[in-house]
């Protein structure tokens, strides 16, 4: 009978320290909770490049005169609204990992009984000292990509 966690053990002991970190999709469910916003300052230590510079310029432009963001959506949903309880309800998360990249896809609905309300997210993450970091979002339902935004806030010539 001691077999068994034997087996475990020495199984347990070949699986490498970054998949100890937890799974990618853990670090992509973090912002379909309690409403966060991918963008907001304090979360900014889950994103890498590109999305980390475009969030950067995003809160110069809102600093700015005219005060205009470059995102006026939440990437995350691919909307401005949603009910919160059908998200929660509804989303599915699946991940591919290949070493220190990773690509979780979420599918939701945003709202019940509603057309056009479901949704399909592709996050492109890196492990990055064993944390999954946010560095792409696409959305498949709508066929973009937010590391092709330009944002030139806060960039100077």
């Amino acid at each position: 009978m001691m077999k068994l966690p034997l087996l475990a053990l020495v199984l347990g002991s070949l699986v490498p320290a970054a998949a100890m970190a937890g799974p990618a999709s853990d670090a992509v469910k973090f912002f379909y909770t309690q409403g966060r916003f991918v963008g907001d300052p304090d979360y900014r230590d889950r994103l890498v490049e590109p999305v980390k510079k475009l969030f950067d310029q995003n809160d110069a432009a809102l600093a700015s005169a005219d005060g205009l963001p470059c995102i006026d959506a939440d990437p995350a949903l691919d909307a401005q609204d949603f009910d919160d309880a059908e998200l929660a309800r509804t989303l599915k998360l699946s991940e591919t990992v290949n070493g220190d990249q990773a690509e979780v896809t979420a599918t939701f609905d945003l709202f019940a009984d509603s057309e056009d309300a479901s949704r399909e997210m592709v996050w492109s993450l890196k492990n990055i000292d064993g944390r999954w970091k946010v560095a792409d979002i696409a959305s498949k339902t709508n066929g973009w990509r937010l590391s092709a935004l330009e944002c030139f806030a806060g960039e100077t010539e």
